[in-house]
């Protein structure tokens, strides 16, 4: 893999093992970087930072990032080129993908971090994107059905706040766009309820096992279409639409709901609850998205030895080193701490320094 100007790394290559790899290194020296370069090939886009133009090397116009990735036995070559002002090019093999959504889900990976913690804390539209980025992995067609959906909403928004303008009602218009919102909107509204009813007990035995403990927690699927039909919803929301000028109703508004024990886990979940909350959902993404794709995800692990105690963080990594897991990669801040772990438990590793905006192999590591 090799980093040239993306965000604090002017030049970088290395080499990963294919089981795990464990990047050491003081807070603030980019370990997080290397972990978001992994996912920006495999995601089209940053885990942090969604401004594709925010990542680029400060005083420089321009980041690279590369990676050879064994698919299959096959060696693939991914290249992610992101100019200011220009539009971002992503190539396999040397060949310019005419759309992103052409390699979402063949390079998949997992990202469990500190971020994690908006899923509980942010609004709706957090966990309607961690939903949707997993099923449009395996589902070319309802990732097409949302944008979509996307361009019809913002065509019925923009007609809405025309009309006020001129203080008028255009009916036929309002028709076309809405016959369109109900089309993709139902087809949303099935496949992201048929997820989250195969995903939730995937997700419960994660949290069972992390807790060690049998304590009920529940992944709630919210939508105004569960209890009446698209096109009633719209109907019956018109005059709050015109005097909004936007859209009120459909799965633009869907949420999830994060309960433990029957309570709200935002308001009622320990620290320690919630961080395993968190880590179940992600551990469940990854089995699902292996399960669904027949490919081991990526695994980044970032910053979280110091979220858990011993015993979960020992039980987690004897998971991980399973060889239902595939290639790992831990960042952290500790090196005895990373030797401690995984010299103690017989578990092979590799270990890179992440020190002054470079990236260093540690020789005999566990020695």
């Amino acid at each position: 893999m090799s980093l040239v100007n993306f965000k604090n790394y002017r030049q970088a290559e290395f080499q990963l093992s294919p089981n795990i790899n464990c990047f050491i290194g003081p807070n603030g020296a980019g370990k997080t970087n290397v972990l978001d370069a992994v996912h920006y090939l495999s995601m089209c886009k940053s885990y942090m930072n969604p401004v594709d133009s925010q990542n680029i090397l400060f005083d420089e116009q321009f980041f690279v990032l590369q990676g050879e990735w064994n698919r299959s036995g096959k060696q693939e070559n991914i290249y992610c080129g992101v100019k200011k002002g220009t539009k971002k090019v992503f190539k396999k093999n040397k060949v310019v993908y005419e759309k992103l959504a052409e390699h979402i889900g063949l390079f998949p990976s997992v990202m469990i971090s500190p971020y994690d913690r908006n899923l509980i804390l942010e609004g709706s539209d957090v966990r309607r994107k961690w939903m949707d980025g997993i099923i449009a992995q395996f589902d070319k067609d309802f990732l097409n059905d949302l944008i979509k959906y996307g361009k019809v909403l913002e065509q019925r928004n923009a007609l809405l706040k025309n009309m006020s303008s001129f203080g008028i009602f255009d009916r036929e218009g309002i028709e076309v766009w809405n016959d369109q919102l109900i089309r993709y909107g139902a087809k949303i509204f099935e496949g992201r309820r048929s997820f989250i009813e195969d995903f939730t007990p995937v997700f419960q035995k994660y949290y069972n096992w992390l807790s060690g403990e049998t304590e009920e927690v529940s992944l709630t699927y919210r939508s105004q279409l569960h209890d009446e039909t698209f096109e009633n919803l719209l109907s019956l929301a018109e005059r709050k639409d015109q005097q909004k000028q936007y859209t009120t109703v459909g799965t633009h508004k869907d949420d999830l709901i994060f309960k433990i024990k029957g309570h709200p886990v935002k308001k009622f979940g320990s620290q320690g609850q919630q961080k395993s909350y968190l880590i179940a959902l992600r551990l469940a993404q990854y089995e699902w998205l292996k399960h669904h794709l027949n490919v081991r995800p990526v695994l980044l692990l970032d910053d979280i030895f110091d979220k858990l105690d011993h015993q979960r963080v020992e039980r987690l990594m004897q998971m991980v080193s399973d060889e239902d897991f595939g290639q790992v990669l831990i960042t952290d801040t500790d090196m005895d701490r990373i030797v401690s772990i995984f010299s103690g438990n017989s578990i092979d590793y590799k270990a890179f320094h992440v020190i002054n905006n470079e990236i260093e192999e540690v020789q005999n590591a566990a020695l």
